[in-house]
């Protein structure tokens, strides 16, 4: 058998073989380009398993916002809120808002909680889950601000030509009377093929409407439940995953009824606090699931990292 000597490479030829490859790359070719940046995403999805059910969160837009305060904490001082906010490592200037609609896979039907701001955004958060507008049995509407409705139809018309329709009957008839254009044109004209509900009342097997009443007049937030596992499709009950939850009765401009609001969000907060229930809120940290633990005055947010992808 013929024998191979293997030659001896001391650690000297190693570093100086080593510094020597870069060179001799840069001397085999041009330069390349490091690659461009793309920007912050403005569609994304995220999927689990809860029981039976897939659910996907949608991003569906994305924007910055200036003077939070103007919005939230609307009845504290500014050195309370700029105090708050430091502790949580946030800025008092700006804020970050998600519009983040939910599309769940009950095995049976497909059903989509809220269409965000235009039929674009819906439909670009959809292909990315790998769902079409088509596919969808039921459209819900946990409440009829913009950001909620503006996907309903577009250019193109309606956005989901397959689906029916189902919201809060308080909700629908308070903006029915309310001369409101946006309700007018994206919600009216699907009246007929609209179910109005109440508490307690369900959408679909394992998806049970919450009332939720204060932000608008007749807000509904959704319970999922499947195989044993329990979910809260929270909508807007609570906004921000600091200014919110751990300020519960701090006021929110786009609550319409205040005080009713507060009390909403400390009686959905502590249920999800005692039951461990994980929630969805429309306007948190993408992909918008997470938690709430009880602590101090109020409720601290706890974002889902893999409890629900191990299903």
């Amino acid at each position: 058998m013929k024998s191979f000597s293997v030659p001896y490479l001391s650690r000297r030829h190693l570093l100086m073989a080593g510094a020597a490859a870069p060179l001799a790359g840069l001397a085999a070719g041009p330069a390349r380009a490091m690659a461009p940046q793309t920007g912050l995403s403005s569609t994304a999805s995220q999927t689990v398993k809860l029981g039976g059910f897939e659910v996907t969160t949608l991003l569906a837009g994305n924007r910055t916002v200036e003077d939070p305060q103007s919005i939230f904490g609307m009845n504290v001082s500014a050195e309370e809120f700029a105090a708050a906010s430091e502790t949580a490592h946030i800025p008092t200037d700006a804020a970050q808002f998600f519009f983040t609609p939910t599309v769940v896979n009950t095995g049976s039907e497909l059903v989509l909680f809220d269409t965000g701001l235009n039929e674009k955004g819906i439909t670009a958060a959809l292909a990315d889950a790998g769902y079409t507008p088509d596919q969808v049995d039921i459209v819900v509407i946990t409440h009829m601000h913009g950001d909620h409705i503006g996907g309903l139809s577009g250019d193109g018309g309606v956005t989901f030509p397959n689906a029916r329709y189902v919201t809060g009957a308080v909700e629908f008839d308070h903006w029915a009377a309310a001369g409101n254009e946006g309700f007018d044109a994206k919600v009216a004209p699907l009246a007929d093929q609209t179910t109005m509900i109440n508490g307690g009342d369900t959408v679909a097997s394992g998806i049970e409407a919450v009332e939720a009443f204060g932000h608008t007049p007749g807000h509904m937030a959704y319970r999922l439940e499947s195989d044993g596992s329990s979910l809260l499709i929270a909508a807007d009950f609570a906004n921000h995953y600091v200014w919110s939850l751990a300020y519960p009765d701090w006021e929110v401009k786009f609550d319409r009824d205040k005080e009713a609001a507060a009390a909403t969000r400390r009686s959905l907060l502590g249920m999800l606090a005692a039951e461990k229930m994980p929630f969805i809120g429309y306007h948190m940290p993408f992909p918008a699931l997470g938690y709430v633990e009880a602590r101090d005055a109020g409720f601290h947010y706890v974002p889902h990292s893999y409890q629900l992808l191990m299903g």
